[in-house]
Order: structure tokens, then sequence, then C-alpha cells
């Protein structure tokens, strides 16, 4: 493709984006408005016009899928040479490559998962600590090593950052830490990180090596800028060696990352350690109607991200659909509901996302379309690849490799066969439950290898199940022909033609542990992410309580404010401080210091409007015991504990029978009854 027509695709901007071929060039790329469009021209466009030399450029991702997209388009776009690789597979190539030169014989094995390790490292501090909060750990090396904290430093540095993995000190969390460390070199293992730190520390202290990298690479390309940690940036560095031929792009309101290390600073900042920088902003946005752009550029308007507003280039859709209801269950049967509607209106399944906080809210969702037979995929390695179907197959596909690679037919009438050997057929089962799980998983495998063969030139088996690895790693779960369920975090890079974005009341959205001023704008952005994956169709919902007839004390998400509807929660604060002084009451509500207004509130110290300030899942659990023991004592449940006393113990979470004594409701009778089985629940 020559130059000029390169250039001819493009917009106003992204074609400045194009032209910005020398010295350093910022791109802030709100959210739709073609950022890989613009980059993958720009290098064609180096390419077609002599200035770069293709297998001199390393464009840097942050996702195997987004390296292989950009792959691919610069494929078509004439540039096939050019190297798209994520940070972590760079310095993978280079640390394999170096490794033998500088220092002899084959680096560490890279270890796929830390959870091992760090359960060997808590138990050789003699620390009992389950599977989440062996994640947490995970989560807290990881955070540490890509900031640069030290175990020896680490006690010390980590309550300024706020740190911390519940139930755990931060000097049990440095010991575990540097244990950790100490078996990992044991077993000759590396982790994703000491990647990064490896390839750095080659690059840093042999000169040889620095040489060669930066002979191989001398125009730079890094995506998603806004998420780079303090260790990626070190490394970035030492790849340019000084010289400053590097275009980054990113969106500061999409920095959703800080609790993993992410700066978005990186990105603001650019122009200030770079000078003469070029800066372009890409405002027009190619996938969202006016409608769903009006919201996203509400949702920021007056906060401080140095965020582009968004333009809509689509033509006007539907309006924002926001659904109250009474409860989860109710609110899951109403997105259900929709899901059907436009379904029958001619969306397709796999187009349309129900996006939401953490994991644990997506039961209720799986149940609901359950019952309408609506199959749905769970976005995330971790439920998808664990499934048994799903590592049987993967386990078959392995074996049969003994046969040799095939080629493009021949791969995919292989995967066919072998999950054709395991039940699968073209048709879906009539049945509900396992065997239709089941099914979809297998299609799942089915459609992904269909998608492999489409974008790889010469796919192979052996391709194929090295992709699936690499999904499977990167929590990245196949799609088959049904609705996505997902978290918001995982949702990011993605777009659906309908977006379901539910649970969105307050201790969800923002989330509960979102107790700093810093921590809610990310909550904001967060939203900000899933509002703009929908293309046509958006839908907010929320739910007034957790279950079925429970008391609606939920309020919609303050992030809401001035784009929803009314709530019938929604009542004048003079209201309720005129009910109050009615009643000759000054009791204050602990959260937003309004009066409170009926004896129920003052038992509990909060509003009934105000976000709920105990971990509802603990308090299920507490409920659930009580019911346990009510039943084996023979007496009302409100005998044993009363709901407020168990909104106490779930806020303040006691961790001794002292702690116990201090609960309003728990006096020294029933802490001798109860202690233990309560310390049980609440450590569980």
């Amino acid at each position: 493709m020559s130059a000029e027509r390169l250039l001819e695709a493009l917009d106003p901007e992204q074609r400045q984006v194009a032209e910005a071929l020398r010295g350093p060039v910022r791109v802030l790329a709100g959210a739709g408005t073609g950022k890989t469009r613009a980059i993958t021209h720009r290098i064609a466009y180096g390419v077609a016009t002599g200035v770069y030399n293709p297998s001199e450029v390393l464009a840097v991702t942050f996702t195997a899928r987004a390296a292989g997209e950009m792959r691919t388009r610069l494929r078509s776009l004439g540039a096939p040479g050019v190297q798209a690789r994520t940070f972590h597979a760079a310095a993978l190539r280079q640390v394999r490559y170096f490794w033998p030169k500088v220092y002899g014989g084959e680096p560490p094995e890279l270890t796929a998962s830390k959870i091992p390790i760090v359960a060997g490292a808590a138990r050789r501090n003699r620390l009992e600590v389950d599977q989440a909060r062996l994640r947490d750990l995970a989560s807290e090396i990881e955070w540490s090593k890509v900031t640069n904290v030290r175990p020896d430093d680490y006690e010390q540095l980590a309550p300024r950052h706020g740190r911390e993995v519940s139930g755990l000190s931060h000097g049990e969390v440095a010991h575990v830490f540097s244990t950790y460390e100490e078996l990992k070199r044991e077993q000759g293992r590396m982790d994703m990180e000491d990647v990064l730190l490896i390839g750095a520390a080659l690059l840093s202290e042999d000169d040889r090596v620095a040489a060669s990298v930066r002979s191989q690479y001398k125009w730079f390309v890094v995506d998603e800028f806004q998420d780079v940690s303090p260790i990626q940036s070190a490394l970035l560095e030492l790849w340019l060696g000084g010289r400053n031929e590097l275009c980054v792009v990113g969106d500061p309101a999409q920095t959703i990352y800080s609790f993993a290390g992410a700066r978005a600073s990186y990105l603001t900042d650019f122009a200030k350690k770079y000078p003469g920088t070029t800066n372009v902003e890409l405002v027009r946005n190619y996938r969202s109607t006016p409608q769903v752009i009006a919201a996203a550029n509400s949702l920021l308007a007056g906060t401080a991200t140095g965020a582009v507003q968004l333009r809509a280039q689509q033509p006007a859709g539907a309006e924002i659909t926001w659904q109250e209801s009474a409860d989860e269950v109710a609110e899951a049967d109403a997105v259900a509901a929709e899901v059907a509607r436009l379904q029958a209106a001619g969306v397709p399944l796999r187009e349309m996302a129900v996006l939401f906080r953490i994991n644990a809210q997506s039961e209720q969702f799986e149940e609901a379309l359950t019952a309408r037979r609506i199959p749905y995929v769970v976005r995330g390695a971790a439920r998808f690849f664990e499934r048994p179907e799903v590592r049987q197959a993967l386990a078959l596909l392995r074996a049969s490799l003994r046969a040799g690679e095939a080629a493009r037919e021949g791969m995919l009438d292989q995967v066919s066969a072998v999950l054709a050997g395991m039940g699968w057929s073209t048709e879906a089962p009539a049945a509900r439950g396992q065997a239709r799980d089941r099914w979809e998983s297998l299609m799942a495998l089915v459609s992904q290898a269909e998608e492999y063969a489409t974008v790889e030139l010469a796919p192979t088996l052996e391709g194929f199940v090295a992709e699936l690895d690499r999904r499977a790693h990167e929590q990245h779960a196949p799609v088959a022909e049904g609705v996505t369920l997902a978290t918001l975090h995982t949702a990011k890079g993605l777009e659906w033609d309908a977006v379901f974005l539910a649970g969105m009341q307050e201790g969800s959205m923002p989330i509960t542990y979102a107790d700093t001023p810093a921590a809610v704008e990310e909550e904001r952005r967060l939203l900000y992410v899933g509002v703009t994956r929908a293309r046509k169709h958006l839908m907010l919902s929320w739910s007034l309580a957790r279950n079925p007839g429970g008391q609606a004390r939920r309020k919609p998400s303050r992030f809401l404010s001035g784009l929803r509807p009314a709530s019938v929660l929604d009542r004048p604060e003079a209201a309720r401080a005129s009910t109050a002084r009615k009643r000759g009451k000054a009791a204050m509500c602990k959260l937003c210091q309004q009066p409170l207004a009926s004896s129920k509130e003052r038992n509990r110290g909060f509003c009934n409007d105000c976000p709920i300030p105990y971990d509802e899942e603990l308090f299920e659990s507490l409920r659930a015991w009580r019911k346990q023991r009510a039943e084996a004592d023979e007496v009302p449940a409100y005998v044993v504990f009363s709901d407020a006393t168990l909104e106490a113990l779930a806020e303040v979470r006691p961790a001794d029978r002292g702690a116990l004594s201090g609960i309003k409701g728990i006096g020294p009778a029933k802490v001798e009854k109860y202690a233990e089985e309560l310390l049980d629940v609440l450590g569980r």
C-alpha cells in the first residue's frame, strides 16, 4: 500500500499521529477513537516512506491479544516485519537470549503461578492462610516488585502507600515476601516480574547487551501508556538509552490499575520529561452512540483526569435504560429479560455483555440467564480453563500433537474430531444444567479454533494449543455464542453492541474498600470504562436490597447523580432533619452526619439511605450461622443475636474474645456461649 493511500484512511487527528514520525510523540486517545488504527498506520507510513526499517521498530502492548491484533493489522498495511509484543514477552525474549551469554547456562524457569510458592512461604513462616489470602499475598508481592519495593523495605513503605493484606501485619507480609524470593531461588524459578527485573539488570549491568538491544530497536511505540508501572518505565528507558524516538498512546480516563502499580503520571507528565513533544488528541468516538458518549462525558465532568472530551460520530441510537430493582434476584431477572428482548430484535448474544464490579456478583445473572435458556460465557481463565471438560480437551489436543502439525483445514478438523470424541456436536443439547455447560465450554473452544484459523497465516494445531495456553495465563477465555459475564476490569479493551452495567449501588460502585478520594476516583474511571464498552445499547441497574424480602437500604451509586431518574430512596435531607427534630432526637449518622430519623436508624448508627458500612457477604454468613444455631437451640433467631449486632460484627470484624465483648449486644454470657463459633465464622 502506498504512503498516500495509508493517510487517506485516517481522520484529521489520526493523520497527525501518522505523520509525526520523529521525536517524542504523545497521543491522548479517548475510548473508541481509533488509537490502534492511528498507531499502526503511523508505523506503516514510516515504513512506506523509508523513515523506519520495520525490523528496527518495537511496538509494545499490555496483552498478547492486543499484540496479535497489532501484528495482523501491520501485515495488512504492508509492514509485516515489525515486532509487536507485550513488555513481558519482549523482556523474556531478551532474557532467554542474553542470559547464557552473560551468566552462562539457561535462565531460571518461568513459573506459571505464584500461588504454590507463596503457599510454601506462608507455611515456612507458620502462617495459616486460605486461598483468598494466598491470592492477596501474591498480588501484594507483584505490586511490591513492579514498584521496586524490596522485602526488607516493605514493612516501612507499605503503610505509606495504603497497602495491606487483610488479617496479616505488614511485618508478616514482608516475611512471606522474603521467603517467597528464597524459595523461588531454591527452585530455580522466576516469576513474571523477575522477567522485567532481570531484563533491566542485563541492560544496565552489561554494555554489550545494551548496545545490542539499542542497535536492534531504534523506534518505539507504547500503547496503554497510562498502565505503565515503575519497572516497565525503567526498562523502556534502558531500551531507549537516552534517545527520544518514542510514541506513547493512552487515556488518563482509563487508569484503573493503580492498585497494581500503574502510574498515569508517566502519560500526563510525558511532555515535561521529553521537551519538544508532539501532542495529539484523538476525540472522535467511532464506537458508541451520542447517548452513550453523553453519559461517559458527564461521568468525568468536573474531575481532574486530564481526559479528552469525546465527540460521537455514530448516529443517534436508543436512550440509556435505567433499572432499579427491589433485590439482586429481581435485578438479574430484569437484565435477562432485556437480553431476551434484544436477542429477539436481532442483537447476537455474543454482542452482549453483563459487567459487574467483582466476580461474586456473577451468580445471580448466571441463574437468571439459565432460567431463560440463554447461553452465557463467564470471562476469566479462573472459571473457564479450570473446568474439567476444558482441561480434558486441552490434554487430548496436546496428545494429538504427536501426529504432527496440521494444515489449516486439518487443524480445524482435528480440533472438531477431538471434541466430538468428548461428545460435542454442532447442535446444543436441549437439556439444561451440566450437559449444557459442558457443551458451551467445548463450543467456545471450537469458536476459538475458527477465529485462530482466520487470523493466522499458517495455523497449526501446535500454535492453537499455544494460543489457548496464552489465554489461560492472561485470563482471556474464548467466547462462544453467548452473553459475556465479566468484571469491569476484565472488560477493558473490549466492546459489545449491548452492555449491562449491573450492581451499580453504593458499596459496589464505588466499592466499599475505596476509602480514599484517589481510590474513589479510580472507581469512577472504572465505571467510565464500563460505559464506553457499549456501542448501541446501555443499561445501568442497581438493587435496593441484596436478598428478596430484605430491607431497601441501598442507594444508587453516587456517580450516577444527575444522570439517572429518581430512586424511591431519594428524599430531601430537610425532611429527614425535620422528622428528627419533631422526635427530639439529636443522634447523627456516623457516615453522612445527618440526623437519624428512626429508632432503628439510631440503633444501627447510620441512615437507611447511606451505603452499608459493613461486609455484606460476611453479614450473610453470620445470618446463616445464626439460623443454624437458633434451630439447634430451638429459639427464635433474635434470641441469639439481633440483626444490628450481626451488622456490627460484620463491620468491626473482632478477632478475639475481648473485641467481641466490645460489640453492643454481646455480654459475658454470650461471649462464653458463642465466642468459639463466632470467631470461626469471622476468621473464614
